[in-house]
């Protein structure tokens, strides 16, 4: 015990249930435990038992090494915790020695466990009623954590800067299971920022009467991202690459572009998007505001068994199509006539797994068609191409590569909160209520009600949600026909409804003017969302016309997978989303893109297929795509094969292509063969 007397610098003493603890510390490291009886004598309270505990053991002491421990320590500490009667004993029977202590604050848990923790206003964490210590706090924490699920790395440091944050364990403790309180479910706020461009007047601009009429109606000065395009050569037909967030009017800057030419008679415009259901409502707003000046039709693929052009006419002035409608028509051998624009919007499509090669090669065989059509007409003056993207994390390199001019502006018209809670599967129906009903009880300056987009994974949860919403909300999938989805969409802009729940595929680039957005899960189908997806979902919260501010919440649930091939949980990737930067945009060719994509190039330019494949964004494999062509029989020389021809006009792989000639020699009927090609990509 000598070394121990020399080497106290604490001695710690707490109220036990029959007697006190005592605990001698040096540098934090606790060098003796023990238990102390005091006795009431003539002069007063003394020592009466002193015992050391290490684990399970006791050894008694002589009372005389506890005042030998006393007096050699360079501080003697009371808890606070001890009672006033308690105290009072302790002081008395030190002084006895002229020995003095301290009351001081510690953690209750601490002391129990016979360790000194003292906390102070900084330090002290409130849980049940009373103030711990941070590390006790951590414990009882992790405890809590173990109670809900497994939590990741990122997500426990998110609590736990929560935790030292609000010292309040127990409000901690309702975030985790799906509490809503806004102080700690908000992660950041993303700024609203403004750039300072000139604006241009749109009785400054050169277009057509007719064009140059209706848009003075409509504004008198363009956006700022419309002005910096105007001024590097919109209207000069220079290509262009636009990337700016959502809802900072970058659509008009093709709807400019295109319509002026085709009103000048310098060829029609392709306005083309991903989805069937963003061709719709494009189609329906060209048809609504610039109507009564061109013609304007739709070109989408309908299916692989019927693909009749579904109110297509090729010469109109305007034709709304998705890449694959305008791709099956290149791929087929349709003239298009003069194509004077051609509007790729979403081009960060580019990076997705399987229709980023196709945008890739449609584009690469939209500048062959115009290259022959200028070899064929030669009045015909070429086609300008403009490239709409609210996301790009390589905007200078992708327009190198689309040998564009980047028109690229950084401002956010409204500022977005982006907010975190907990939840367990079963309650994120319940959470995302709660908060479609407070938005939609909340109105702007601008005098709208806040609405509410649901991001979920599948069509059977958007309904699955949507019936357990109390206000008026509606499920919007692809599965719903055509006339219901325009009902819905004018439902919302009507304000008829308080929130719409929509698959992540799906409503990313569809115009619902919403205030708040809600992901109920963070998958789209088996996948994790990439930064470029999610950044984009959430730019859909708050509209400049409409709202103050946007909100995002994303309701997380600890240690979740939708599939198994999902390496990580849905609360790890929900940190890296809101920490992640953008992904660059970029084709990656496996054998199978190259060798579809290689496929179409000689169906459309035959031995000019290479030059397709060379000023493609991503790298194709040109001659071992053809080798594989020639082995396979879908190419003769460079000329597709009847069955290469099949195979292109219905965009299929060389998989499915070799499953489908398998299932006609087993005799399999043609629905039967179809339906087994469905069911395997749902499982891919």
């Amino acid at each position: 015990m000598s070394q121990q007397l020399a080497d106290v610098e604490t001695l710690f003493l707490h109220e036990a249930r029959s007697d006190y603890t005592v605990v001698a510390v040096k540098d934090g490291t606790r060098l003796l435990r023990g238990r102390l009886e005091l006795k009431e004598t003539s002069a007063g309270p003394r020592p009466g038992k002193f015992i050391a505990v290490r684990g399970d053991d006791e050894e008694p002491r002589r009372p005389e090494e506890f005042v030998d421990l006393a007096r050699a320590a360079k501080r003697i500490r009371i808890s606070q915790q001890t009672s006033p009667a308690g105290r009072e004993e302790l002081q008395a029977a030190l002084s006895g020695y002229q020995l003095d202590a301290l009351v001081v604050r510690t953690c209750r848990q601490c002391a129990a466990s016979g360790r000194y923790s003292p906390i102070t206003e900084e330090t002290a964490i409130k849980h049940n009623d009373e103030h711990i210590c941070p590390d006790c706090a951590k414990r009882e924490l992790d405890r809590e954590l173990s109670f809900t699920g497994n939590f990741t790395g990122a997500a426990e440091d998110r609590l736990e800067d929560l935790l030292l944050e609000t010292q309040d364990l127990d409000r901690i403790a309702t975030l985790v299971s799906g509490g809503l309180d806004p102080d700690l479910t908000k992660y950041d706020e993303v700024s609203a920022t403004v750039e300072d461009v000139s604006p241009v007047r749109t009785d400054e601009l050169d277009l057509h009467d007719d064009l140059a009429r209706l848009t003075q109606d409509r504004f008198e000065e363009l956006l700022p991202v419309q002005s910096l395009s105007v001024r590097n050569g919109l209207l000069d037909g220079d290509d262009q690459l636009v990337v700016s967030a959502t809802a900072t009017g970058k659509t008009l800057v093709g709807e400019l572009a295109g319509l002026d030419r085709a009103l000048k008679g310098e060829g029609k415009l392709l306005f083309l998007v991903p989805l069937v259901a963003l061709a719709n409502q494009k189609h329906e707003d060209f048809e609504d505001r610039y109507g009564d000046l061109v013609d304007v039709s739709i070109r989408v693929g309908s299916s692989r068994i019927d693909d009749d052009g579904n109110r297509f006419d090729p010469n109109a002035d305007v034709i709304v199509g998705t890449y694959e409608g305008i791709d099956h028509a290149l791929r087929t051998g349709k003239d298009l006539g003069d194509v004077g624009t051609v509007v790729i919007d979403e081009v960060h499509t580019l990076k997705e797994g399987e229709r980023g090669h196709r945008l890739d090669g449609l584009i690469s065989r939209l500048k062959y068609y115009s290259e022959r059509r200028q070899e064929q007409v030669p009045s015909f003056d070429g086609t300008q191409f403009v490239y709409l993207s609210a996301t790009v994390g390589n905007p200078e390199w992708l327009a190198r590569k689309l040998r564009a001019t980047l028109i690229e502006f950084e401002e956010r018209p409204v500022p977005i909160e982006r907010h975190v809670t907990f939840a367990d599967g079963r309650e994120k129906a319940r959470i995302a209520n709660k908060l479609a009903k407070r938005e939609f009880d909340t109105k702007s300056s601008k005098g709208y009600r806040g609405q509410t987009i649901i991001f979920t994974n599948s069509r059977r949860r958007c309904h699955e949600i949507s019936r357990k919403l109390e206000y008026s909300s509606a499920p919007y999938h692809a599965g719903l026909d055509y006339g219901r989805r325009k009902q819905v969409e004018r439902q919302f802009l009507n304000q008829d409804l308080s929130a719409v729940v929509t698959t992540a595929a799906l409503a990313a680039g569809v115009d619902f003017p919403a205030s708040q957005v809600v992901f109920d899960s963070l998958a789209m189908g088996i996948e994790w969302l990439s930064v470029q997806e999610f950044s984009q979902m959430l730019g859909r919260a708050g509209r400049p016309d409409y709202h103050d501010r946007g909100r995002v919440y994303l309701l997380v649930e600890p240690d979740c997978t939708y599939h198994n091939s999902m390496e990580r949980t849905e609360d790890e990737v929900a940190f890296t989303l809101l920490k992640g930067e953008m992904e660059d945009v970029a084709t990656a060719y496996d054998e199978t893109a190259a060798v579809e994509e290689t496929l179409a190039n000689i169906t459309v330019a035959g031995k000019r297929a290479k030059r397709l494949n060379d000023r493609m964004i991503g790298d194709v494999p040109t001659k071992h795509a053809i080798g594989k062509l020639l082995e396979w029989e879908f190419i003769d020389g460079f000329e597709p094969t009847p069955l290469g021809r099949v195979i292109t006009r219905h965009f299929l792989a060389p998989d499915e292509a070799f499953r489908i000639l398998d299932g006609i020699r087993k005799g399999m009927a043609p629905y039967d063969l179809v339906a087994e090609l469905e069911l395997r990509e749902d499982e891919r």
